[in-house]
């Protein structure tokens, strides 16, 4: 039954999990932790960035068979989002120097983030008809946007100008807000969805299962190729989906040492981006509609291109707000008409695993290797240059997606596979 209570209560899980992705992964703490914890060693946020996806992909498909078969998907949400929680707070002691400790506390709490989404998303067939599926996932990503917004603002109001001697202070309880904020709003989903029903058996060798799942996937994929398009798409999707977790970890910091901005000035520049980011999502979802998600992620990836080269020659806080507005309109399009290509060249029979396959180890994954590339360039030379070995990702990945044939259907088809 479509229930208006359970749908509000499960997308406020979306609103209040972005507290962490926007306070500590993109804005506040990523920078923090660069410029002040470290002393200015950039590598060393890539390397936790990329350690805790690493360890997220290789926990996917585990994960995702347990939340396929297990009883307790709201237990094990509640573990993770605790795991988060918690250790969000505790970056409030990370003070300069404690690297292992901030590193530490970013990589379990990232892993508790990332881990806690697929039992997230587990809950949307129990709260729901399947033919709203698309809208109230829509739900969902609305909802983070503004959730992103509203923390933002909230953080903006706590801190004092950058002169006030008590500043770090106030940019290390920013990390308390984030954690109370995720808390708070995530309580609803705990009490009023209810367990999802699942097969009256559940197997005992789940991990052993999902493991052994995936390498056949994986075999299939790409050593017997028998899907020539979903392979190729992967390795385009690996490689520019890379490229936007790399850019959105990164941003604050290239402000701050590149262009000199206040957190002020940075949390008004995100401001801007989840804005356009809920713009560009409306409007490229209804171009996907007539042109298809091919053609639709290749305009954002040269969006993403003109970003890139924007980024490395903008000198000023104006043009890289106007970057910025270039970011918003890419972000959510390139990753919602990502799913919709998936879906078109997905075997009917076989969606749930290669959808997970796409979102679990391939999406987690893809945000391995470009913080490394960022961290290690940007050392060696400058940030700049850092920029520009990332737009190497969009490029590859945008030339290895004219490859893909994408089959032909009539419109009608095409709108019920992106749903």
């Amino acid at each position: 039954m479509f229930n208006k209570v359970r749908i509000f209560s499960w997308t406020l899980f979306d609103f209040a999990r972005t507290a962490f992705s926007v306070i500590i992964i993109t804005v506040i703490y990523s920078k923090y932790f660069s410029n002040y914890v470290t002393g200015g060693k950039v590598w060393l946020w890539g390397l936790a960035v990329s350690i805790s996806m690493i360890i997220t992909a290789l926990l996917s498909p585990p994960l995702g068979a347990i939340a396929d078969a297990s009883r307790n998907r709201k237990r094990f949400l509640l573990v993770f989002t605790s795991v988060t929680v918690l250790c969000t707070a505790l970056m409030f002691f990370v003070e300069k120097g404690d690297v292992l400790l901030g590193m530490m506390l970013f990589i379990i709490a990232n892993i508790g983030y990332e881990g806690g989404a697929v039992f997230y998303d587990a809950f949307l067939p129990n709260i729901t008809e399947k033919k709203n599926f698309g809208r109230v996932s829509g739900y969902g990503f609305a909802m983070g946007y503004v959730g992103a917004l509203a923390v933002l603002l909230i953080v903006r109001m706590i801190l004092p100008p950058s002169t006030s001697p008590d500043y770090i202070f106030y940019v290390r309880l920013s990390f308390v807000v984030a954690a109370l904020f995720f808390l708070v709003f995530a309580v609803p989903i705990f009490l009023v969805v209810s367990e999802p029903s699942v097969p009256n058996k559940i197997k005992r060798d789940l991990i052993k299962t999902g493991i052994g799942k995936s390498a056949e996937t994986l075999k299939a994929i790409f050593i017997e190729k028998k899907h020539p398009p979903v392979s190729r798409f992967l390795l385009s999707f690996f490689l520019y989906n890379d490229a936007i977790i790399t850019i959105i970890a990164f941003a604050s910091i290239f402000a701050s040492k590149m262009l000199k901005m206040t957190d002020a000035q940075i949390i008004y520049f995100f401001i801007i981006v989840q804005s356009t980011a809920i713009f560009g999502a409306f409007i490229f979802g209804i171009i996907a509609d007539h042109i298809g998600p091919k053609k639709t992620i290749t305009i954002t990836l040269i969006i993403w291109l003109a970003v890139i080269i924007g980024a490395y020659f903008d000198t000023t806080i104006l043009e890289f707000y106007i970057v910025g507005l270039l970011a918003g309109l890419s972000i959510g399009s390139s990753q919602s008409c990502s799913r919709s290509l998936m879906a078109l060249l997905t075997p009917k029979e076989r969606e749930a695993e290669f959808f997970g396959f796409y979102d679990g180890l391939f999406g987690k994954s893809s945000a391995v290797l470009g913080p490394l590339v960022y961290g290690i360039v940007a050392d060696i030379s400058n940030q700049r240059f850092a920029v520009l070995a990332i737009g190497l990702f969009f490029l590859i990945g945008l030339i290895i997606l004219q490859k893909v044939k994408v089959p032909k259907v009539d419109t009608s088809k095409q709108i019920a596979g992106t749903a």
